[in-house]
């Protein structure tokens, strides 16, 4: 039987140009390179295992962690290595993969996850290069291979702005996602908590029925945070571990199972008030932005082009890769032009988390919003807002000023086990003194790892 949660601290942000989920996945060409950027993964010291012109194939290894070596990073593709990209102190930033459109993969073992142990589960996920995709909490690491987590969590949908719509994107991968839902549940022996939206109580999701347990959550973003979910039904205290991973991540290891090779293709979204047609690409795992954007944005205003979501994702250049965990790109206004007496105009294109403007009273109507951050940083005002976007049983406002002076006996005791950066992503949006709340909470979790683990 489903729990259900309702959540009311929340806001939706209604910006225009999402993608259509009715639609048809549209095809673009295959992507000359791909790139992987040991920069997507918190706390990874990379060690390399190839250099530039050799070949490989779809799942050999490109990289490794340098404290964990059994951890692996593998090519999507099969070709050759294309470059190796560095910056200051000869620091790893991407290793980019030239695609020679075969496709060809190493083999690994095809079976019934269910008819294997723990061990021999642990030991493919972590050839094919697979494992990253596990994600511990606290901290919002890769998991340790070693550890025995308390339960595994998975949101089955994305309540971020212009987010894509999760069944529409997977609607082909039902037998895929069971596999990958088999292969969590034999890691840890429990069935899987699986939170999924009041609106998808009649999805392709809730039909998946094996080994999981089912949490419905009706509420506005951050409702779909897997962070959220796990403070309402699991909460992570001292000491405990909890491992979430991606839908996406479950229809790749799925196949992996099911086929014994490495099939890393996938949909995503493209969406944004620039964006001349948002709609569905079927493309490759991390490829390149340049063939997928090209003629697709209208061009008339200084764009920004953002991997993921405009909440939490990462600026990229057109020339740049998609990030490892995201499933789409926002292209939006940048906003660096001057705006004068933006204060005193009663904003009725302007979006607020209060009601500062009046389009408050335009309940519907969608917004382009562009990168501005109207004012830099000033003095933290404490304004009691955090905890209405929140719904977690935290008090961000208080962890966060405990996080500035490192009191990590406050930190533990407000909270910061339970977040990461995502889950706070919502209050820097709304922050009226502008300060950089995720930056300073990803500080705040470098200090416990190093101090606490």
């Amino acid at each position: 039987m489903s729990n259900y949660f309702k959540l009311k601290q929340g806001l939706d942000i209604q910006l225009k140009g999402a993608s259509i989920a009715t639609s048809v996945p549209e095809d673009i060409p295959a992507p000359k390179t791909i790139a992987l950027k040991p920069s997507d993964f918190k706390g990874l010291i990379p060690k390399l295992c190839v250099k530039v012109d050799d070949s490989v194939k779809a799942g050999d290894a490109l990289f490794f962690d340098k404290y964990h070596p059994d951890i692996l990073f593998t090519s999507p593709v099969s070709g050759k290595v294309k470059a190796i990209q560095r910056g200051e102190r000869r620091k790893i930033m991407e290793v980019v993969v030239e695609s020679d459109g075969k496709n060809e993969s190493k083999t690994f073992l095809k079976k019934n996850p269910l008819q294997l142990t723990r061990e021999e589960i642990c030991e493919q996920l972590l050839k094919s290069g697979l494992w990253p995709f596990i994600q511990q909490r606290p901290y919002g690491i890769i998991a340790n291979p070693k550890d025995n987590p308390k339960s595994i969590f998975v949101s089955f949908f994305d309540s971020a702005p212009l987010a894509p719509d999760l069944e529409s994107i997977l609607k082909n991968d039902k037998v895929a996602l069971q596999t990958g839902i088999n292969v969590l549940h034999k890691l840890i022996d429990k069935p899987i908590y699986v939170g999924i939206s009041s609106k998808q109580e009649k999805s392709m999701f809730t039909s998946l029925s094996k080994n999981m347990i089912v949490n419905i959550f009706d509420g506005p973003h951050p409702a779909g945070n897997v962070g959220v979910q796990i403070n309402h039904v699991d909460p992570i205290a001292k000491g405990e571990k909890v491992w979430t991973v991606s839908p996406q991540a479950i229809v790749y290891i799925g196949r992996l199972f099911d086929t014994g090779i490495l099939d890393m293709s996938k949909v995503i979204a493209l969406s944004g008030s620039e964006v001349l047609e948002p709609k569905y690409y079927n493309t490759i795992h991390c490829t390149e932005l340049c063939e997928l954007l090209k003629g697709k944005t209208k061009g008339e205003v200084k764009e920004r082009f953002i991997s993921g979501n405009v909440l939490t994702g990462t600026k990229v250049d057109t020339d740049n890769y998609l990030g490892f965990f995201d499933n789409q790109i926002t292209v939006i206004p940048e906003g660096d032009e001057l705006e004068s007496f933006g204060w005193i105009k009663p904003g009725l294109n302007k979006f607020s988390a209060s009601s500062t403007f009046l389009s408050k009273i335009f309940r519907k109507k969608e917004y382009v919003l562009n990168a501005n951050m109207h004012g830099d940083e000033r003095a933290y005002v404490v304004t009691g807002q955090f905890e209405k976007l929140l719904p977690m049983d935290i008090l961000p406002g208080y962890l966060l000023r405990a996080i500035l002076v490192n009191d990590i006996d406050k930190m533990e005791q407000l909270g910061i086990y339970e977040v990461i950066e995502e889950d706070l992503a919502l209050c820097e949006y709304a922050d009226t003194s502008k300060t950089p709340i995720q930056d300073i909470l990803r500080k705040g979790i470098n200090t416990m790892i190093n101090e606490v683990e």
